[in-house]
């Protein structure tokens, strides 16, 4: 039963939002976890989470939200690090081809352990998960499933709308919801395990330097904060871009620095938006996805959009110096054949059916040859 005195301030709570008065990391803390445990209506609970929207989620007011998703509602798992972590926030205004998974597979490929915490779809088609999940990885196991595969194979993917992963309030909400909040920037952190290691890109210029302090609050060692852009429209992804400038902010435990970085920079061409963007359509991102990955994208967008973006992870993780290095030795990985025997393998390893998800995996290739070699 909802306590009405409990409603009362919480409603209070939600008044001082709407004027545009923030609330202290404690405060914050306190209403999203009264939000996880659903000792709010539903009606309360949203419009907790977009009165913050529309007032603005300050640096403290983020913290305390995935302080309270970290405590309240997510299965954590040890595991012998170091780990990498590489995400987008989602929410921005350039939906593209799904880069981030591309290039933590070319990074696991590369010997780095990649603990990946991703969502379906919530404002555009075609998700993290949804993608993986239609190239044969099984997307619904438990925390320590995941782990496993980490440990075993190098990556893994944690379901933030699975209630094996977020034992209920955060499925629940990111089940229900179709508009941005700060659950984009706290739940996204709010991984199972503890990275040491992070690439993040973020839907906003504005939320790059905020993003990056709230990392190195919550315990990453190093890291990189992006916002890519066209140069053409303007828009912007979370993603590092080979369209237009990137921002970005790097930090340790000790200093950040900020860097603008052109796609010629680092000895890439620039491609209109049209080329990377989101096909709209889970089975032809899928299809892409598989083509990137195995090679069969060479001298196109999408190859240099995945190469860019791994090449950062590797930088952060310390295997390479520079980001031209770690572009070429990203574009080896892919052309080899390592980025789609890593995939296959990594199939194999997060799945209750390997044989099913291997299957659905030799499909998207149109045949077993490029996963026959995986040792199983």
């Amino acid at each position: 039963m909802i306590d009405v005195d409990a409603m009362r301030d919480f409603g209070g709570c939600i008044q001082r939002l709407i004027k545009g008065q923030s609330l202290s990391r404690a405060e914050a803390y306190l209403r999203m976890s009264e939000v996880l445990c659903e000792k709010q209506p539903d009606l309360h609970q949203g419009a907790f989470l977009a009165a913050l929207a529309a007032k603005g989620e300050t640096e403290e007011e983020i913290v305390g939200v995935w302080e309270a998703i970290d405590r309240h509602d997510t299965v954590h798992v040890d595991m012998e690090g170091p780990l990498l972590e590489n995400c987008g926030t989602g929410m921005d205004a350039i939906k593209t081809f799904n880069v981030s998974s591309a290039a933590g597979i070319v990074v696991a490929a590369c010997g780095v352990k990649v603990a990946r915490h991703g969502a379906r779809a919530i404002t555009s088609s075609c998700g993290t998960v949804d993608v993986l999940e239609a190239c044969g990885v099984d997307v619904d196991g438990t925390a320590v499933g995941v782990a496993a595969s980490i440990a075993s194979c190098g990556i893994g993917l944690f379901n933030g709308m699975s209630a094996e992963i977020h034992k209920g309030g955060l499925a629940r909400i990111l089940g229900m919801i179709r508009f941005g909040s700060v659950l984009n920037i706290a739940a996204s952190l709010a991984s199972p395990v503890r990275a040491s290691f992070g690439v993040r890109g973020v839907a906003a210029l504005e939320q790059v330097p905020m993003t990056s302090r709230i990392m190195r609050a919550i315990g990453y060692q190093r890291g990189m904060v992006v916002h890519g852009t066209d140069r053409v429209s303007g828009r912007g992804m979370d993603e590092l871009s080979v369209c237009g400038p990137t921002y970005i902010m790097h930090f340790d435990e000790t200093d950040c620095r900020s860097q603008i970085l052109a796609p010629a920079d680092v000895g890439l061409r620039e491609y209109p938006v049209a080329a990377i963007q989101s096909l709209g359509c889970v089975e032809a991102e899928a299809q892409r996805f598989v083509s990137v990955i195995s090679g069969g994208a060479q001298g196109e967008a999408c190859e240099d959009f995945t190469v860019l973006n791994a090449a950062a992870a590797l930088m952060i993780a310390g295997q390479c110096e520079e980001l031209r290095e770690g572009i070429e030795y990203a574009r080896t990985v892919i052309r080899s054949g390592a980025a789609i025997q890593k995939m296959a393998q990594w199939v194999r390893r997060q799945n209750r059916d390997p044989e099913a998800g291997s299957a659905r995996l030799s499909a998207r290739l149109g045949c077993f040859s490029a996963i026959r070699h995986v040792r199983h």
